[in-house]
Order: structure tokens, then C-alpha cells, then sequence
């Protein structure tokens, strides 16, 4: 799978402080604390870029499944300013079948650890199987149940991938060949010049379709169950209470092999029902779900305001925060570039307006990006910001709507690693993402340890992006339809953010650019 790192709104961030030196020195200053860091780091035969996470210190990188990770060359890779690697590591090939520990140092050293990540797609299929086969990669064995009626001595293959692309499996496992399942099957997997004895188990089964699970949101439900491979299945859902079944139509059910699962659209929120497989004329056991709660987000209308010195807070002056700004450090050397504004949709109340500035004097400065977001700005650090991203939420909405105009200028500031796009016309951008972690996500955007959202990280659920360089005179709708990764899988954060330059994390944007946004709303159903 293919990783790579969204460029998410930055929020925030100029503190420009003039520093008088005394001019008594001591001599016992002590080493500066600059943690080294990689900035880059390229692998040959990688596929995409390498994320890099300076606060956990690992430096991420995605393999297609024909390299053999075991020996694999750095082709090159830089450090931040000063920093060098206390071993020459990558003079010769690297293993990265375990994470591979690499010791920086600059003032003091840090330990860092190169993840290689490649998937590697395996599946297992015969003719009469039940359900999905299980395949125990490090016990290098294959369970499958079949029914029971079915021919064990001549087991027909539907299709099998034991290994790696490229690798080569003997006895051969090709759509049409038979194998003797009354007892173990072994066969040898050879990738990268090295081969593994994998072991074939079948087991008969009486029953063949089986109510595994009900993955239960708010106006949608996902019945997942099993069956034999090449019957007809189907699935059915009532309210709780009532005799009256309704039947899944076949468009809205998936098959995936002996795994099926069935979307059942349009349902009442907070309501009981239950949800039951069937397949060759038998069903599978009865399963009891509740839905969820339309919840929303406070103030996603944007009515409420209040001033705070220069700093203008997106809640009311008595109120409990759920959105936040980059205002506060906006406002150290001018005024908020996220304000409120009467120019609404329907001529009456207020929304949020984020205007991307430069703040500074003269030269000195930075482009501070108009940005809203659910969470709050934690503190500046240096000429950065560092925020907390997201707020409790449980529920799994569908999409994301909203109204919103927007006036791009061509983009007048940008950090080094962007000055290619100066010139190019400005991008608003809105993105919605619920994850599961044990904590809001911390935004950082200094380079000695900026730390941005990656829609692809394993704590996240869902994801949806809008993004357009337009110029969009007049209020529009949108509608962000959110990207799940599991559908069993309960968040714990939402994160929603809305900012009038795209890059404005790396201080990149035009000056002037204006987004405007109003009457947000998570949709429930499809």
C-alpha cells in the first residue's frame, strides 16, 4: 500500500521577538538541545515517499511485495543541519525485516528506527468452503472449512496466494488443481532464493451460513456472514418486535469468497433491530444491534464569537471551546485572519471567514494561513504552532457538508521546500477524519520536529478532502464524503479543519486568499 503524507492546513504561526542580549556572558552555557532528525531518506525500490515522524523518531518506508527487504540500499537520505550518523550503516545493504535502530547524533545522540512496511497479499479459496480460510503467516499454515458433503480427497482449488508476487509455489496451488484434504497438505513457497514449507488444513463443517457480526452507525448497518463459496446469499434485517423481515437488495451486498457483507441503508437513528444471513434456502442465527446518534459538532453554524483582546474565539465568551484558531499567534505582530463575518448564505447570522496574511515587518516574517479546525491551539513554539487536533466523538457520520466561497490569489510565500509552487494559483482545502487513538492528534509545523496528519496512519478510521484552487464567487455547497478503513472500528476523535491555503503547515500561501465557511454538517446516510 502506498503511503504517503497529506499536507494539511497549518495553522498558525508567527512570533516575531526581539531579544536583548545581556551582555555579561558565563561560561558555563550548556550544549544547545537540538534533536537530529532525518528530513529525507530514500530506499531503492520503494513505492512512494517515507514518512517521517520526528516525535516518535521512525522513518517509514512502503515496499512493493517483489523487493526482498532483507537486503535493500539507501540511495540517499539528509540529516537536519549539523547532525551525521554515528556508524556508516548504509555503506552496504540493510535488513529491514525488524525495524532497523539508527543513532544520529548532534550535541547528544538519538535513536531512531527505519519501519519498512510491505503488505503482502495472501488469500486461499477451494470449491464447497465455508466462511474465509485463516492463514497464520508466522505458523506458515492454512485452515480451511469446507462443507460437509464435499469430496475431501479431491479438494479443488478456486484460487491461492501463499507468497510474496513473483514467488513460486510446489506442488503448484492453480485455479482447477486437487489435493488430498483428509489430511495435512504440505506444500513449498519459494520468494527471494529462500523457500518455506507451508501445511494445508480442511475441516468439515454441518453448518453452512452463518450471522457473524452487525456493524451497527446511525442511519446505516453492515451485516457480515458466511456461507459456501458459489451459493447465493442474502440478508435481512426488522425492526425489533416485529414479525415483518425486509430484504437486503443484492446491489448493496458483497461477496468475498466464503465472507459476505450486506449495507443496509436507511435507518432510523437510536432504534433497535435485528439482522439475519441466509443462503440455500437456510438462514443464520439472529443478531440484536442498536443504532447510533445523529450527533454534530457545536457551533458548526459559526453564530457564536468573542473577542479576546485581539484574539477572536470561535464560541461564545461563556461557553466551552470546540473549534479553535491559529489566531493567537496570528495576532503576536497584527490582527485575527480568522474572523467572523455577516456575509452568510442566507443574509442573516454570521460564518467564519480565514484569510491567509502575511504577518511581520518588512521582510521579516511568515505567512500565516486562515484556518479553523475542532480542537485548540496548545502554545507557539519559536515562530510555530503546535495544536490539538480533534474531540471526543463516537458516532460514524457519512459526509461532511457545508457552504463555503473562496477567493484565491497566486501563492506570494513559500518555505524552501515549496518554493516551486510561487506563482501558482492558491488552494482552500476542508478535511474531515475520525480516528480511534488514545489521544487528540498533536500538530507541530517547526521543521526540527513538525509532526503533520497522515490520512493513511493505522489509528485512522475514516477520511474525506475537499480542496479546489477556484476562485468560487458566490456561496456554494459541498459535500466531503468520508473514506472508511473498518467499518466495525468505533472512533474516539473527530478532526475537521478548514483552511484558506493548503500548504499554509510549511508557511506557504497567497497573501490575501480568502475562504469562506458556513452552516457545517455530518451526514448519517447514503
Amino acid at each position: 500500500m502506498k503511503t504517503r503524507t497529506i499536507h494539511i492546513i497549518s495553522v498558525l504561526t508567527v512570533l516575531l521577538t526581539v531579544v536583548l542580549v545581556p551582555s555579561c556572558i558565563k561560561n558555563d552555557i550548556p550544549f544547545p538541545r537540538i534533536q537530529a532528525n532525518f528530513l529525507s531518506l530514500n530506499i531503492k525500490g520503494q513505492d512512494g515517499g517515507t514518512i517521517i515522524d520526528t516525535v516518535a523518531m521512525t522513518a517509514t518506508v512502503a515496499f512493493p511485495e517483489e523487493i526482498d527487504i532483507r537486503r535493500v540500499s539507501v540511495t540517499g537520505y539528509s540529516l537536519t543541519p549539523g547532525a551525521h550518523l554515528v556508524d556508516s550503516i548504509f555503506n552496504t545493504p540493510v535488513d529491514l525485516t525488524t525495524p532497523l535502530p539508527v543513532t544520529l547524533r548532534l550535541y547528544q545522540d538519538y535513536t531512531w528506527k527505519i519501519i519498512a512496511n510491505q503488505p503482502i497479499e495472501r488469500y486461499f479459496e477451494v470449491e464447497g468452503q465455508i466462511g474465509a480460510s485463516v492463514i497464520d503467516v508466522p505458523g506458515r499454515r492454512v485452515v480451511v472449512n469446507v462443507a460437509a458433503t464435499s469430496n475431501l480427497a479431491a479438494v479443488s482449488i478456486v484460487r491461492a496466494k501463499l507468497g510474496p508476487f513473483g514467488s513460486v509455489t510446489t506442488p503448484a496451488l492453480e485455479a482447477g488443481d486437487t489435493f488430498d484434504g483428509t489430511k495435512p497438505y504440505t506444500v513449498n513457497v519459494e520468494a527471494y532464493g529462500t523457500g518455506s514449507e507451508w501445511t494445508i488444513y480442511v475441516e468439515p463443517v454441518e453448518v453452512s451460513v452463518r450471522t457473524l457480526s452487525v456493524d451497527a452507525w446511525t442511519c446505516v448497518a453492515w451485516i457480515n456472514g458466511q456461507g459456501e463459496v458459489g451459493k447465493e446469499v442474502g440478508a435481512q434485517y426488522r425492526l425489533a418486535g416485529s414479525d415483518a423481515w425486509t430484504e437486503v437488495p443484492a446491489a448493496d451486498i458483497t461477496v468475498d469468497g466464503g465472507l459476505f457483507t450486506a449495507r443496509v441503508l436507511h435507518l432510523s437513528p437510536s432504534t433497535a433491530y435485528q439482522a439475519r444471513v441466509m443462503s440455500d434456502g437456510m438462514y443464520g442465527e439472529v443478531i440484536d444491534f442498536t443504532t447510533g446518534t445523529e450527533a454534530q459538532m457545536p457551533n458548526s453554524d459559526f453564530e457564536y464569537w468573542w473577542l479576546n483582546k485581539k484574539v477572536w474565539c470561535p464560541w461564545a465568551e461563556d461557553g466551552t471551546p470546540y473549534w479553535g484558531t491559529g489566531n493567537q499567534g496570528a495576532t503576536t505582530l497584527g490582527d485575527s485572519n480568522t474572523t467572523p463575518t455577516d456575509d452568510t448564505p442566507t443574509g442573516s447570522g454570521w460564518a467564519a471567514r480565514l484569510e491567509t496574511r502575511f504577518v511581520g515587518i518588512g521582510r521579516l516574517g511568515k505567512i500565516a494561513a486562515g484556518n479553523i479546525f475542532v480542537g485548540s491551539y496548545v502554545r507557539t513554539d519559536g515562530t510555530n504552532g503546535i495544536l490539538s487536533f480533534g474531540r471526543d466523538f463516537a458516532e460514524h457520520p457519512t459526509k461532511l457538508r457545508g457552504q463555503f466561497k473562496y477567493n484565491p490569489v497566486a501563492i506570494s510565500h513559500a518555505s524552501d521546500e515549496m518554493k516551486s509552487l510561487v506563482g501558482q494559483p492558491d488552494t482552500c482545502v476542508v478535511w474531515i477524519a475520525l480516528i480511534d487513538s488514545s489521544e487528540p492528534f498533536e500538530l507541530r509545523t517547526n521543521p526540527s520536529n513538525r509532526r503533520l496528519f497522515d490520512p493513511n496512519a493505522d489509528d485512522v478510521v475514516a477520511y474525506g478532502i475537499m480542496q479546489t484552487a477556484q476562485n468560487v464567487a458566490s456561496w456554494s455547497p459541498f459535500e466531503v464524503e468520508l473514506k472508511y478503513n473498518s467499518t466495525s472500528r468505533r472512533p474516539r476523535y473527530i478532526l475537521v479543519t478548514g483552511s484558506a491555503s493548503k500548504y499554509g503547515d510549511y508557511f506557504t500561501g497567497g497573501d490575501g486568499s480568502t475562504l469562506y465557511l458556513d452552516d457545517l454538517e455530518l451526514g448519517y446516510d447514503y
